[in-house]
């Protein structure tokens, strides 16, 4: 596989692996906490200090703040209105979900990948409003695919299958659970093979 670094990172491929590295384990209502209102909207310049920060706080490295402005820069793997941001009625930005451009076999493709939330909104809602926000603006923008990989008994709540089912696999090991897919028109069709990841992610 084919690795690009830039100077002081490392690559990130291992970031797509799923050992945890999802800022804490995602909870739902269940659990306690009430659901706060929160709205989802598309990142502006504005935002991009913040939605770092937010990455920061999420994790226990700057490797995910680190790959989406990596993925910032990149035109083949950036599209404009799939980085979406949650924020409170006091303006304060919460979570923060981002689509890149992969491909299936060179059939254009969607990865959801990071999703991050300040851990002082966690079980609130935010991260969840953040990634059904980025779904819906795929779909509006006629996107069909898009790939996640990560916790299987938290992405299926938005619609995601195990990507093997589409004939979809992941170009290293994964368990198959963990490698899911959804089909945002389940009436167009969907490309099968092996997914082929933005440069930045470093496979």
């Amino acid at each position: 596989m084919n690795s690009t670094e830039t100077p002081g990172r490392a690559p990130a491929a291992h970031l797509l692996q799923p050992h945890n590295r999802t800022p804490h384990t995602p909870h739902t209502p269940e659990n306690g906490t009430s659901m706060t209102t929160w709205t989802a909207r598309p990142e502006t310049s504005d935002d991009i200090t913040a939605i770092r920060d937010i990455n920061l706080a999420a994790f226990p490295t700057s490797e995910e703040a680190d790959l989406i402005d990596a993925l910032r820069t990149d035109p083949k793997a950036w599209i404009d209105g799939l980085s979406l941001v949650t924020e409170g009625s006091d303006g304060t930005l919460a979570g923060h979900a981002l689509l890149t451009r992969c491909h299936v076999d060179g059939a254009p493709a969607l990865a959801l990948a990071p999703c991050a939330v300040r851990p002082s909104a966690q079980r609130t809602g935010a991260g969840s409003a953040a990634i059904r926000a980025a779904l819906d603006a795929a779909r509006s923008l006629g996107e069909n695919l898009v790939l996640v990989l990560g916790h299987p008994e938290y992405y299926p709540r938005f619609g995601f299958t195990p990507a093997s089912r589409f004939g979809i696999r992941a170009p290293f090991d994964v368990p198959d659970e963990a490698m899911m897919a959804m089909a945002l028109d389940d009436t167009r069709p969907v490309p099968t093979g092996t997914i082929q990841y933005p440069a930045a992610f470093g496979v």
